[in-house]
């Protein structure tokens, strides 16, 4: 679409803008709909006008990625202000087009990158520019995705480039300054409180996480650079604490670079509200609902907790009225008449209410639960620890085998060693330095080693529990420890079920701080920051990794906030209170990147053997293992498409090599990222096509498919609190006390003082459902944001298109195995199909699908 020729060889270039107004992204704006108004301009006048007006207030520079000026810096074009609003088939929800005329002539070349200015007070989200039928070249889309804020707030124009992709040594002449120049903005001087429309990535250390100024109670010890090593989070650079001068003092605004907060029109915005919302609107109501009595502090048995998925949980009206208005998030909380909190019926019970009970879905949830990668092959026995004797005494397992052989069908121990046959569910060692802090306070509990027997029909079985105590006298005396086998009649059947309640709880411990919070969460954070840091947006690498990002600053932020901060939900409604966090710095000490790979984990834990002739290079010990069995197909998914991407960009190890950028970020990553264990030897070089392939794959699969493994199984699994208890408070009852015989008479209400309370168990439910949900806009592994658009090398479209027809097959060969009959651990007792690792979903909780990205 040209214009005419304007003398000479001047000519009208076209182009198309899309943004969207700030208050449609406004949360609290579509919260109130009385307060959406467009504030922008304070004159009365009609539409027409405002949209003049707002198209009149936003102006454009094109800069030459082919014609330099006398600095050798590509030539800026003169200013063009956007014309009138258009309408575009593609446009999406609140989605606004401009129409915008460039000048244009021969001696300005092709454009590569453009300069954008904001002259209103509001800052609005820019998505996209397009220019059409540059002579010579056609069309160039500009992918920005971006909030522009007034022009004041910077120090230099905000600058977007095409959708070209060069490594550094391959950037246009004109252009390589403005992208040196754009790399220092992001990084900014490490000095200064952050301000909203910052944009600057930087590191800081975990001192956010207490409060020492509200009292002691709510002091934290500092998270890395320290004797408790943490991966870093984004800094924000507020003020300290009166009291503690290493600590940041909480604050209402928590600075994140802006372009990392939810900004899209997402359901996100409102899972991420209904969060903030649980903490500041849902739990003082039921604070002041079980302190008045108005709601009984016990299940009294459990029927009545499946009673919470049929009726909710309902308040009186007079009550309800003096929190008016309790926000509204309608999949959630209800203000009509009573109900006040509703859950739907988890899926562990949907079919088969008790199915949790038996020995084999306890099992079956080590393998295709929310925690499917802590189980561990058994190779010596009795089990031993590494703890230090002079410190905690002798703490090797007192399970004998006359514990196991009754149930080995025939086996001797060592002969089920031999075959591969047992396994260790081991929560003993981590927990045993903190078990008598843990239990100084209201909670009783114990470490513990769990063993399984592999049977002849592929199932696992539970065979002995160990619960170990610490000694009355001190740690140095070692353990009080007992074994408890499978018993199925009398009060001994409810000891039993005890006794694996005790080991849910530490998995489920174990499962949300590590597993689920520091070995996606936490970890994935420096990656984002080094990224942004030290790759141009138009390094191959960081169009590569940048899907893989989306709202996990931001959901990080908010966790700190709410959920794993001093007296946050995670530290109210888990056992490890306020260690919780205190213990994942002690746990990071041993992790390893290079173990996060899939199949690099399985063979760490045993459950898998190296096998060349195998389809994924290792050969599973458990046959029918769903996590491992489908993570394989989706891992080596990812690496294909990976190794196609690096291929296309990096002809030679050298060229890897010589990539200033690349080796700037990796060292960044290893040396401040994740600095305190930056002198361990298992940290790639980065020297090879392999090792960046490998890098790349590891950080996809822990961003989508790992977090999608451990995260929207909560509510599903976790939903029954029977299933899945996070807290227990008291011990294990002896036989001839008369806690044994309340047991006795009344097992599930004496079951239920047991586990968590009623309380906590209302709000690690109202979490949970919400964390268990997808976005409506979701990004899945093999879709990107901005279609076809994200690169102009149609080499990597057509990879990324493989990739993601090579999901979809996946996800095809998925629901057949959940069909086959003899494959027992893909639905187990509680007649749950293994969903998890189906890359594909809809909106809400659905107990599948695969994120891009941690952002939930």
């Amino acid at each position: 679409m040209l214009g005419g020729i304007f003398g000479g060889n001047k000519q009208k270039i076209k182009g198309t803008v899309v943004l969207m107004r700030k208050n449609v992204l406004d949360i609290n704006s579509i919260l109130n709909p009385a307060s959406v108004i467009d504030n922008v301009f304070d004159f009365a006048g009609t539409l027409v006008d405002a949209v003049t007006a707002f198209a009149t207030s936003i102006s454009i520079q094109l800069i030459s990625s082919t014609k330099a000026d006398g600095q050798g810096k590509g030539k800026v074009g003169t200013t063009t202000k956007l014309r009138g609003q258009i309408s575009l088939p593609t446009l999406g929800a609140s989605e606004e087009a401009y129409d915008v005329n460039f000048e244009w002539d021969s001696d300005f070349g092709i454009p590569g990158a453009f300069y954008i200015k904001n002259f209103m007070q509001n800052e609005f989200y820019l998505k996209s520019l397009t220019l059409e039928d540059i002579p010579n070249h056609g069309t160039i889309h500009f992918i920005c995705n971006s909030w522009v804020y007034n022009n004041t707030k910077y120090k230099t124009p905000r600058i977007f480039f095409a959708n070209n992709t060069y490594l550094p040594s391959e950037t246009p002449a004109p252009l390589v300054k403005y992208r040196e120049e754009e790399l220092k903005v992001v990084r900014g001087d490490g000095t200064g409180e952050r301000k909203e429309w910052d944009r600057i990535y930087d590191y800081d250390v975990y001192n956010d996480l207490g409060n020492p100024d509200k009292s002691e109670a709510y002091a934290r010890p500092v998270l890395g650079g320290s004797t408790l090593p943490y991966p870093r989070r984004g800094r924000t650079g507020r003020p300290k604490t009166k009291k503690d001068p290493n600590s940041e003092k909480p604050s209402d605004f928590v600075y994140l670079p802006r372009d990392e907060a939810f900004g899209h029109l997402k359901s996100s915005d409102f899972l991420a509200y209904a969060l903030k919302s649980v903490s500041q609107d849902v739990l003082p109501v039921l604070t002041d609902a079980f302190d008045g009595n108005i709601l009984s502090l016990e299940f009294d048995n459990f029927a009545e907790v499946r009673k919470l998925y049929e009726g909710g949980v309902t308040l009186p009206t007079n009550f309800l009225s003096k929190y008016a208005p309790i926000p509204i998030v309608k999949e959630l909380f209800r203000s009509d008449g009573e109900q006040f909190l509703k859950y739907p019926p988890p899926k562990v019970m949907q079919v088969d209410k008790s199915a949790w009970m038996t020995d084999e879905e306890f099992a079956r949830e080590t393998i295709a639960g929310v925690n499917p990668n802590v189980i561990k092959i058994l190779k010596e026995f009795p089990p031993s620890s590494k703890l230090d004797t002079q410190a905690f005494g002798d703490h090797t397992s007192i399970i004998k085998k006359e514990h196991l052989e009754p149930q080995l069908g025939g086996l001797t121990v060592e002969q089920a060693i031999e075959n591969n046959k047992l396994f260790i569910l081991d929560h003993h060692d981590y927990l045993i330095p903190y078990l008598r802090k843990i239990n100084s306070s209201t909670t009783k509990t114990y470490a513990t080693r769990t063993i399984f027997f592999l049977k002849e029909d592929g199932t696992l079985t539970p065979l002995a529990i160990e619960l170990s105590k610490p000694h009355g006298q001190g740690d140095e005396f070692g353990p009080i420890s007992e074994v408890y086998v499978p018993a199925y009649e009398g009060v001994e059947a409810y000891i039993w079920l005890l006794a694996k309640a005790y080991v849910v709880i530490n998995d489920s411990c174990y499962h949300q701080i590590i597993s689920h919070w520091l070995s996606t969460h936490a970890v994935v954070e420096p990656f984002v920051i080094a990224t942004n840091r030290q790759l141009s947006v138009v390094h191959p690498v960081y169009k590569l990794l940048f899907p893989h990002y989306r709202d996990t600053m931001n959901i990080n932020s908010l966790a700190r906030k709410s959920l794993v901060n001093a007296d946050g939900i995670i530290e109210k409604t888990f056992l490890w209170s306020r260690y919780s966090l205190e213990m994942s710095a002690v746990i990071y000490k041993d992790w390893s990147f290079v173990d996060q790979a899939l199949p690099n984990d399985l063979l760490k834990r045993g459950v898998a053997v190296k096998d060349a002739s195998a389809p994924h290079g290792v050969k599973l010990l458990i046959e029918d293992y769903p996590y491992a069995s489908d993570g394989l197909e989706i891992w080596a998914a990812i690496k294909s498409w990976v190794e196609e991407y690096v291929a296309f960009y990096y002809k030679s190890d050298e060229v890897l090599q010589k990539d200033p950028e690349l080796q700037a970020w990796w060292k960044e990553l290893v040396q401040v990222g994740h600095g305190d264990l930056k002198d361990k030897p298992w940290w790639p070089k980065l020297q090879t096509r392999g090792e960046l392939v490998d890098v790349s794959t590891t950080l996809i699969w822990i961003s989508s498919a790992l977090h999608a493994a451990v995260n929207f199984g909560q509510y599903p699994y976790g939903g029954l609190i029977l299933n899945r208890p996070t807290i227990s408070r008291r011990f294990m009852p002896e036989k001839g006390s008369a806690e044994y015989e309340a047991l006795a008479k009344n097992p599930e209400k004496e079951f239920l003082r047991t586990i968590t309370g009623k309380k906590e168990t209302l709000i690690d439910l109202t979490v949970i459902e919400i964390l268990s949900r997808h976005a409506s806009d979701e990004f899945y592994l093999g879709e990107r944001d901005g279609g076809d658009f994200w690169t102009s090398d149609a080499g990597p479209l057509e990879a990324f298109k493989r990739f993601g027809k090579k999901l979809a097959e996946i996800e095809q060969k998925l629901v057949q195995k959940n069909n086959d009959e003899t494959l027992r651990n893909r639905t187990g007792p509680a007649k749950m199909p293994y969903t998890l690792l189906f890359p594909s979903s809809e909106e809400g909780l659905t107990f599948r699908g695969i994120p891009n990205s941690i952002s939930i």
